[in-house]
């Protein structure tokens, strides 16, 4: 039996293997190598490697974690999990189970895409979700929010800190923004199109324009869109976590404890603020406080 099973390869997976490595556990990290980010040519905001490929963080934590001995990565997805009175058990995609003593999910969350035409094509490139980590690169530019109701208006009048060029696309959904947020995006020169959006056109590699059903069109430089729900992985579900009111993110307690005894959910799914940074913080704190449990066990 390990001491943990990590789920997840991600900047969350990789810095909790490291710091249990060093702590000298059994580690076992299972990765099924489809991060939400696949399509990011860059990530942002990382201490020492900002602007760095995503890929090429995860290759760079898998090699710092060569040096110890206890920990073991594969390239496989999980499929199944379960707890009982020992542990957890897993059941990878290959047919293999495996124990542990305690299990930490960084499986992230799978991007929900709106299926409009060309929001897929430029996914990652112009299509976003974070103005934290894609704002500056398109700072002063048309920018385009999509979005409804008060969340919507929100991230528009966010988005004003990048660029004074702000449109909030509600594509027919006008009923859901309240007199005061109207009020709001007009004081702070957002401008609101309510007509139905057909497809966004770009040249490429970026968007340009995007398009509406009724023959009008707005420049458009990058498209952010307003949070809309994520798939958490099965295995949350499986395991029992409770849920927030999106069905999507995991409310974790001090040291990204859940209310499952013994499991930890770190990274993007158990975070609004989804920054790679943040995901490796959450990493390293479930592993601390795994570690101590360990030890208190060891020594009472």
């Amino acid at each position: 039996m390990h001491d943990v099973i990590i789920v997840g390869g991600g900047p969350a997976g990789l810095n909790a293997a490291l710091i249990l490595g060093r702590a000298r556990r059994t580690v076992l990290l299972c990765d099924a190598s489809q991060p939400r980010n696949a399509a990011t040519p860059l990530t942002w905001g990382l201490f020492t490697r900002d602007g760095t490929p995503p890929f090429d963080l995860r290759a760079k934590g898998r090699a710092d974690l060569d040096r110890y001995e206890t920990v073991e990565c594969r390239d496989v997805a999980v499929t199944e999990a379960a707890r009982d009175a020992d542990g957890f058990t897993i059941i990878q995609a290959d047919g293999t189970v495996e124990r542990a003593r305690r299990l930490i999910l960084a499986t992230g969350l799978a991007q929900d895409i709106p299926e409009f035409e060309g929001f897929e094509t430029y996914w990652g490139t112009g299509v976003h979700s974070c103005p934290y980590c894609d704002g500056f690169e398109v700072r002063d530019r048309p920018l385009v929010v999509y979005g409804r109701g008060h969340g919507g208006c929100g991230l528009a009048l966010e988005l004003t800190g990048w660029s004074q060029d702000v449109t909030l696309c509600t594509s027919g959904h006008d009923g859901d923004l309240s007199d005061k947020d109207r009020d709001r995006l007009a004081r702070n020169g957002v401008r609101v199109i309510e007509a139905e959006i057909e497809r966004l056109e770009g040249d490429g590699s970026r968007p340009t324009c995007l398009r509406f059903r009724d023959g009008s069109q707005t420049a458009c430089t990058a498209l952010f869109l307003m949070p809309f729900a994520c798939s958490p992985s099965p295995l949350i579900t499986q395991l029992g976590c409770e849920l927030d009111e999106t069905r999507s993110v995991v409310p974790t307690r001090e040291y990204e404890k859940t209310n499952v005894p013994g499991l930890y959910v770190a990274g993007d799914a158990s975070r609004r603020v989804q920054f790679a940074v943040v995901a490796a913080a959450e990493g390293a704190m479930a592993a601390f406080a795994i570690n101590a449990e360990f030890v208190a066990e060891a020594t009472r």
